[in-house]
């Protein structure tokens, strides 16, 4: 099933347009015609099914047939990253963040931190892409950059985790991981976090955690996060 993206539609929706460049890509690419059948999400966990009512490149349009909501996942996940040097090894993150089934993601901004800035439209975009691409209904959170300070302002609940390089008395991930509670994980610059920033972290409730013996990358780290709560949920 290929899958497509319109977050403005919902039940009450009778007919709605596509874009023009979604209108040409749906028309002149994929080839599709009056009365053909598309799926669409609203990233909200609905499932739309459907039938294209006018099949121009400029303007396609479709009239729902019926529609379904998906329930959402027990646990929601959310990972707090620091964002890489180089884009697009943040960008392979949100990707297979998104296909492993994340919740939410905040890049946050580290005292070792080497990008301070960050292009969030593109990262929506790649976000959007992964979603359909692995057929989920529910578009994950990405949030504005943040600093790490400001972030340790914001109430948490659930279970909450940071995961940092400095040899201190840590337990395993995978080890201390509860199913069915929601999950919140800090993952540090290539720099690591700062020990300033991992006292801050356990002054607020954050328990310092191990991801294994090998020294990961931060987007290494955080897809082995990620994977780890899904995986235990399963």
């Amino acid at each position: 099933m290929q899958l497509f993206y319109n977050p403005s539609i919902s039940e009450s929706t009778k007919e709605f347009t596509f874009d023009r460049e979604e209108s040409k890509h749906i028309i002149k690419v994929l080839r599709k015609k009056d009365g053909d059948i598309l799926f669409v999400t609203n990233g909200l966990g609905f499932l739309f099914e459907c039938s294209i009512v006018l099949a121009i490149e400029t303007k396609c349009t479709v009239a729902i047939v019926r529609f379904n909501k998906s329930q959402p996942t027990n646990v929601q996940l959310h990972l707090a990253v620091a964002p890489t040097k180089m884009n697009d090894r943040f960008e392979w993150f949100l990707e297979k963040a998104t296909e492993i089934g994340i919740s939410e993601i905040t890049p946050i901004i580290c005292e070792h931190s080497e990008r301070k800035h960050i292009k969030t439209e593109r990262f929506e975009k790649i976000v959007i892409a992964a979603m359909k691409q692995s057929n989920q209904y529910y578009l994950p959170k990405l949030n504005e950059p943040i600093l790490f300070k400001d972030f340790m302002k914001l109430k948490f609940s659930g279970q909450l985790y940071i995961a940092h390089c400095e040899e201190t008395d840590k337990k395993l991930l995978k080890d201390l991981l509860q199913t069915r509670s929601d999950v919140t994980i800090l993952i540090g610059p290539e720099g690591d976090f700062s020990t300033k920033e991992i006292q801050s972290a356990i002054d607020n409730n954050f328990i310092p955690v191990s991801l294994g013996n090998t020294r990961l990358r931060t987007e290494t780290a955080a897809i082995v996060a990620c994977h780890s709560v899904v995986f235990v949920n399963e």
